[in-house]
Parts: C-alpha cells; sequence; structure tokens
C-alpha cells in the first residue's frame, strides 16, 4: 500500500472492544490476525468509523466519527486507529447519539444512495444538529442528485 492511502484499524475482542467501519469504499484490506485487521481509503474516500468499548460493567465508549480521507500533506484531525487522521465532518459519543446515526445512514442507504457517496456536507449538518439537541433535515434523492452535479462540474 502507498503512503497516500489513510489506514483505520479494526480490532475485535469480544464483550470488550470493536472498532469497525460502518460504510466506505475502501482501496484495500490486510488481514493481521484473526481479531485485528488494516483497511485503507484513498484520499476524499469518506467512511464511518465505529468503535465500542465495553466491560464487565456495561459499554464505557461508544463513538462514531465520520471521516473524509486526506493526503499526508493535508491538515487532519487525529482519531485513535486512523492513520493519518481524517477530516472530520461528524463524530458523536454516546450509544443514543451512535444509534441515531446508525438509523439515519439506514435511511439513506434504503433510499438507493450509497452513504459513502452522501454530500461531505450533510454529515456535517447532521453532527451540527444533533449535538445541538435539534431534528436534522432528511437527506434527499433531489439532494443527492444536486451534489453529484455540483461534483462533476468542479474542477
Amino acid at each position: 500500500m502507498t503512503s497516500d492511502l489513510t489506514t483505520v484499524e479494526l480490532i475485535f475482542y469480544d464483550q470488550q472492544i470493536n472498532h469497525w467501519v460502518r460504510f466506505g469504499r475502501e482501496a484495500g484490506e490486510r488481514v493481521i490476525d484473526r481479531r485485528r485487521r488494516l483497511r485503507f481509503f484513498a484520499p476524499g474516500a469518506v467512511f464511518a468509523f465505529v468503535r465500542w468499548q465495553g466491560n464487565e460493567y456495561g459499554t464505557v465508549l461508544s463513538r462514531i466519527d465520520i471521516l473524509r480521507a486526506v493526503r499526508p500533506d493535508q491538515p487532519a484531525s487525529t482519531v485513535p486507529g486512523v492513520t493519518p487522521g481524517g477530516e472530520s465532518l461528524l463524530w458523536l459519543s454516546g450509544w443514543p447519539m451512535v444509534k441515531r446515526v446508525f438509523a439515519i445512514i439506514d435511511a439513506i442507504e434504503s433510499a438507493g444512495i450509497d452513504a459513502a457517496d452522501v454530500a461531505p456536507e450533510y454529515w456535517c449538518h447532521l453532527h451540527n444538529r444533533l449535538a445541538a439537541g435539534e431534528r436534522p433535515r432528511a437527506y434527499t434523492k433531489a439532494q443527492h442528485a444536486a451534489f453529484l452535479l455540483r461534483r462533476r462540474a468542479s474542477p
């Protein structure tokens, strides 16, 4: 893999720790062992990275980050398990918030839209509305079509 790729470390220890990618178009994958693997994303790729951690008393960490992969020379937010980091579009903690984001991702995908292709501005809107305790606007097919046209027209 080249150094231009963003690396995401995925981990799974039953009932203890689970880091996974909810969506995203990966450029490659490398299995380290049965509990750990690496996923690679090209610059510009949008992906959702979910981290959950628990102990004998229950959940101690639930977090979702929706990131856009960056080139090594671009500024990036640091996120544990993501190298070199990424442009942070959404970051929310707590299982109730993570579940709300999952429900919105499910609604987008049930409308026939790949969540990895959603306008990055929508993820920022979603973060801001949920963090403020407000109801976010739904992501529509018309909004998605307009975003795709803007992206195609951009140099």
